[in-house]
């Protein structure tokens, strides 16, 4: 009887949960199912996207600050036919210091999973779900408008109040570019 119950929860997994994924270095990680107790990032950019761009230092930043708390981050490229090579170049130039992993996401497998329409979006995930998705900040009022410095840090807030056990207000809806989900 207990070999059937543990195999019945062996089955509970959903194809989110169970979605592997190989990094630009080749390895393997499942960014939509951490450890209970873990929390991961999920930031998705496009390498031609200046907003995604012009957020690549407040990326790191909250990276590195999240890093010891047990927060994994990755870097999810959301555009058609990029290669390793390609990613591996804008990581040089917009994230040299990232200790990130980056995922080529050209089937948009990551993006349908979480919802995630824009770059720079942020999904938090949790061995129990979602916990967040929406902007980084409100850096940016609409494409092309700009406050001079954030007045709400929307993914801290979400971060912090994931990491304390607390509820997670609702994101707030990113302003960038795009992810075209078009025939690569």
């Amino acid at each position: 009887m207990l070999a059937l119950a543990l195999l019945s929860a062996l089955l509970a997994v959903t194809p989110a949960q169970a979605l592997a994924v190989t990094d630009v270095d080749g390895a393997r990680v499942t960014p939509l199912s951490p450890a209970a107790g873990d929390v991961h990032l999920l930031i998705f950019v496009t390498p031609d996207c200046p907003v995604a761009n012009r957020y690549a230092p407040e990326i790191d930043r909250i990276a590195a600050a999240y890093r010891d708390r047990r927060v994994r981050t990755f870097l999810i490229y959301a555009a058609a036919g990029l290669t390793p090579a390609r990613v591996k170049t804008h990581l040089t130039e917009f994230h040299p210091s990232l200790r990130a992993s980056a995922i080529i996401d050209n089937g948009w497998l990551l993006a349908n999973e979480t919802g995630a329409t824009v770059t720079p979006e942020a999904v938090v995930i949790t061995s129990t779900g979602r916990a967040y998705r929406g902007r980084i900040d409100d850096w940016y009022i609409a494409l092309g408008k700009s406050r001079a410095a954030a007045t709400s840090h929307d993914l801290r807030d979400a971060l912090d109040a994931t990491l304390a056990g607390k509820p997670v207000k609702p994101g707030a809806p990113a302003v960038g570019c795009y992810i075209e989900r078009k025939t690569p």
